[in-house]
């Protein structure tokens, strides 16, 4: 396993991270509380230290986990957890269903969910706190960043940034939180078949000169990156996977068709995957999505095994470039991916996103 560490700081992360979504939401199968410790402990043990959680993964879960699977480890991981969804209040609302639940940043809000957080995770402070999902009116609104730097006084959290989300888009929103706020990290979805906007928000970090670093999701495009997909595949009735379009399992495994060569004696796809985002030096860690020991063991290994040559770099950015040679309706985003024109021309100041639409989760 191979470390990175954040800039201007003294925040290190594993390369490969693991996220907590994928065992206590149930998007991805149901685990049982023993299952979900044994795969953490694993992780720890082939060199994993960073674990990502969020107070409205399974309201509170993933962070419960964390603490019973290191309960004498506290000073060997590094935990990042998110706040921001209002789970005091909407956090059992079964009803819901998948619709996520409203946002709450208000600075008292965000000062009970720590607290709420340290007292699930059984901790005294937490590594990196990410307020979870921003919108535009987050991006321009001084007071949630103000109590995030008021927590970091207090020795609550040690650093703070964002993530964007729950799909993909999301553009201005973290651009215009880059440029504005001083973050140590920003968690968006991000990966070969998925560049954008991926690839111009490490750009906007680039133009403003800040250290800001990546947390990168969904880094095998759900899976489908792993190489293991047919046309035949069929996904389980509580898979979310099971939910999308059945273009985008034939359109992907045909995408997929064209980066077989990057697989090899000492490399899988699934590693060519990680290794393509750990290319880029902005890239603090990846968060792949992690359900059993044998894939687990896969990820871990991934930044050891051979790096992409320049040449194999340059043959994904062409095969990007022209979609992997597949016909098919541009991808549809979420968030705010336009900024509205004024009439005098000026572009104005977005301030809520549009309805959604379908995107990748």
């Amino acid at each position: 396993m191979q470390f990175r560490t954040y800039r201007n700081t003294d925040l290190t992360v594993s390369a490969v991270g693991f996220g907590l979504w994928t065992l206590s939401t149930g998007w991805w199968g149901n685990y049982t509380e023993g299952e979900s410790i044994a795969l953490m402990q694993k992780a720890f043990d082939l060199g994993v230290t960073l674990f990502d959680a969020a107070d409205s993964y399974g309201n509170g879960l993933s962070e419960e986990l964390i603490a019973k699977a290191f309960p004498t480890r506290r000073d060997d991981i590094v935990i990042a957890t998110k706040i921001g969804y209002d789970v005091a209040n909407f956090g059992n609302d079964e009803r819901r269903g998948q619709r996520a639940i409203p946002h709450d940043f208000s600075p008292d809000a965000l000062v009970r969910a720590t607290d709420a957080a340290l007292k699930r995770l059984k901790t005294d402070r937490i590594d990196l706190m990410q307020l979870h999902n921003i919108e535009m009116p987050q991006a321009d609104d001084d007071a949630p960043w103000e109590t995030l730097e008021k927590l970091k006084k207090a020795g609550k959290i040690r650093y703070y940034g964002f993530a964007l989300g729950p799909a993909i888009g999301w553009l201005h929103e973290g651009k215009r939180a880059i440029e504005q706020r001083e973050v140590t990290s920003v968690q968006h979805i991000y990966n070969i078949l998925e560049q954008h906007p991926g690839a111009a928000l490490h750009e906007a970090a680039r133009a403003t000169g800040k250290d800001t670093m990546f947390l990168v999701r969904v880094p095998h495009s759900s899976g489908m990156l792993e190489g293991k997909y047919t046309a035949e595949t069929e996904f389980a009735e509580n898979d979310h996977r099971r939910h999308r379009p059945r273009s985008w399992l034939l359109n992907g495994v045909k995408k997929i068709d064209r980066l077989r060569f990057l697989e090899g004696p000492d490399r899988t796809l699934g590693q060519a995957a990680l290794l393509w985002l750990l290319a880029d030096d902005r890239v603090a860690s990846t968060l792949p999505n992690i359900y059993d020991e044998a894939q687990l063991r896969e990820f871990a290994a991934a930044s050891d095994a051979p790096a992409l040559t320049e040449d194999e770099l340059a043959e994904i950015a062409a095969l990007y470039a022209e979609n992997f040679g597949v016909n098919e309706e541009p991808p549809r985003y979420k968030g705010t991916m336009e900024l509205p024109i004024s009439p005098d021309g000026v572009e104005a100041r977005a301030t809520a996103r549009p309805e959604p639409v379908g995107a990748t989760v």
